[in-house]
């Protein structure tokens, strides 16, 4: 059973449009966010020091959400097979593919706008790093509420280790999974790691 608002009137779906206008709304205005952002760079990039994937997917940021790919490119240096991927969206089985990026790579806008990689290879990823716009208690992720991610997820074997990354003004202690949720293995703020699981 879904949370509903507290007048008792809107459908958990209303009030999710709502909620994610409202954050991405502060997140854009978020005071000293270039700040908080280099925080969550330096929690990512510790954090990722004792991973032993190859193979990590992430994210164009859009909508003032997160950059991770400076901190992903330092890591990638460390070791010369190591690989960042970004997201393309695949129409056809109606999920993303993850094709490799590195700084200066050849890049395109895909039909929504959104910075990908052009013509680069595709690879399934170990660990994927989420933007989110929402979290809450236990690992739930809200993202746009398209559904992409979960049926991606769903098709890459093994499942990789999904790891949220984003500010700690998302967090909603109320928020409770729907069926379009991706849930998260670990979630990475500028407060240091504020959720993690035995699988991350």
């Amino acid at each position: 059973m879904g949370w509903m608002d507290p007048n008792d009137k809107l459908p958990i779906s209303e009030d999710r449009q709502a909620l994610r206008e409202r954050l991405i709304r502060e997140r854009l205005d978020l005071p000293g966010r270039l700040e908080l952002a280099d925080l969550v760079q330096g929690v990512l990039r510790v954090w990722l020091v004792g991973r032993k994937e190859k193979r990590i997917a992430a994210y164009w940021p859009i909508k003032g959400e997160f950059d991770p790919l400076p901190a992903l490119y330092r890591w990638s240096e460390v070791d010369g097979d190591r690989r960042i991927g970004l997201p393309v969206v695949d129409r056809e089985e109606g999920r993303l593919r993850f094709h490799v990026w590195y700084p200066g790579c050849p890049m395109e806008e895909d039909a929504t706008g959104i910075t990908k990689p052009k013509d680069t290879e595709a690879f399934e990823p170990e660990l994927l790093l989420l933007p989110c716009l929402g979290y809450g208690p236990g690992g739930i992720r809200m993202g746009y509420g398209g559904g992409f991610m979960l049926r991606t997820i769903a098709q890459i074997q093994p499942r990789p280790v999904v790891v949220g990354v984003g500010f700690s003004h998302g967090f909603q202690p109320t928020l409770t999974a729907q069926p379009n949720d991706v849930r998260l293995d670990a979630m990475l703020t500028e407060m240091g790691v504020v959720w993690e699981n035995s699988r991350a």
